[in-house]
């Protein structure tokens, strides 16, 4: 297990994590880039929208809107993630129904991916993801039918350990929801259940630096290789669930990196000694939901985030669901949940 675990660490901080192969060709894919991997409903309205960071980097966004919506302001949410997706997977499913139940969502794509600014493509930064959501929230305040006072954010996977580091942060965010969650500076820096040791990171850093010589060599930055390498009969339950959402038709988009594509070799440099939940209590008062699988192979961050966050907090454990279970099953993710949580505290 032990062996199976490290070799998953191997892939995450190369960058080669969902660097798989296709199944095959008689799986038919839609590879348009204004493909959406969900429905929209009819009860609610998209449009895109753009905004700009503190850092001057241009994101993308999709606007959903619930078509019910009156005259009244209403309370709004900003959504991002999994980390490496785009907003036309996970983030704009949440949206959708979390629109259609009466809120002004933004679901949007994170800086130097999908298709907001910034280069080089595909990288990846704790402190500028962790703003991505601020930006978000300036979007959301601004518009003149939300009421500034009720903005709430929802992170999933890895941009649910970001969306609880910008809510420590930005006290303008009134409520805080982290589904299927990961911290990646956590396994980033110590892998998979924590069981790097500090001769293993050592040797990362080496590589990493190494890598950087050769980038700099080459004035270009490397990134990890295309998709090309099939799963294995062996491989870990976890990075097969991967697969099942990111490369079949499923979950596919060709934009998301998790999709086939790749992150830049260097991207873990600034996620191995910059721990996102450090802050994690200062949330409170405003309210922490955290919801996980029970058999999800991530649990153990969103449990660990629930024990070190302050009240009030509430840790909904899905029963036999896995991680990927609550990218996009809607009869799984507990929507019902999460519209009572921000209804009640968006006021």
């Amino acid at each position: 297990m032990k062996r199976a675990l490290a070799i998953a660490i191997l892939f995450l901080l190369s960058g080669l994590l969902f660097a798989q192969k296709i199944k095959s060709n008689s799986e038919k894919m839609n590879t348009s880039k204004e493909h959406y991997t969900f429905q929209l409903s009819d009860k609610v309205t998209r449009q895109k929208v753009s905004f700009k960071n503190r850092y001057g980097i241009t994101l993308s966004g999709d606007l959903y809107l619930p078509k019910s919506a009156g005259n009244e302001k209403l309370s709004a949410i900003a959504i991002s993630g999994p980390f490496g997706a785009v907003k036309e997977q996970s983030s704009g499913l949440y949206a959708n129904q979390m629109a259609e139940r009466g809120f002004a969502v933004v679901a949007f794509d994170p800086s130097y991916t999908g298709e907001s600014g910034g280069e080089p493509r595909n990288l990846a930064s704790p402190e500028i993801n962790t703003e991505d959501f601020s930006a978000a929230v300036d979007f959301l305040g601004i518009q003149k039918n939300i009421d500034r006072n009720k903005i709430g954010i929802i992170g999933v996977c890895g941009f649910g350990g970001f969306a609880l580091n910008a809510a420590a942060i930005d006290k303008r965010v009134k409520a805080v929801a982290a589904s299927t969650m990961y911290d990646m500076t956590r396994v980033m820096s110590k892998g998979y259940n924590d069981v790097v040791t500090l001769e293993e990171r050592t040797k990362t850093l080496e590589d990493l630096g190494a890598q950087r010589w050769k980038d700099a060599e080459k004035e270009s930055f490397a990134y990890g290789p295309e998709s090309n390498k099939a799963l294995t009969a062996d491989a870990p339950q976890f990075l097969k669930e991967y697969y099942d959402y990111y490369r079949t038709a499923r979950g596919y988009h060709e934009r998301s990196v998790n999709s086939g594509n790749a992150w830049t070799a260097t991207t873990p440099l600034s996620f191995m000694n910059m721990p996102i939940l450090t802050y994690i209590k200062e949330i409170s008062p405003r309210p922490v939901l955290i919801i996980a699988g029970e058999k999800a192979h991530s649990r153990y961050f969103s449990e660990t985030a629930y024990q070190n966050a302050s009240e009030p907090k509430e840790l909904v454990i899905v029963p036999n669901a896995v991680h990927t279970d609550l990218y996009d099953k809607v009869d799984v993710i507990p929507f019902d949940k999460l519209e009572s949580f921000f209804k009640t505290n968006l006021k």
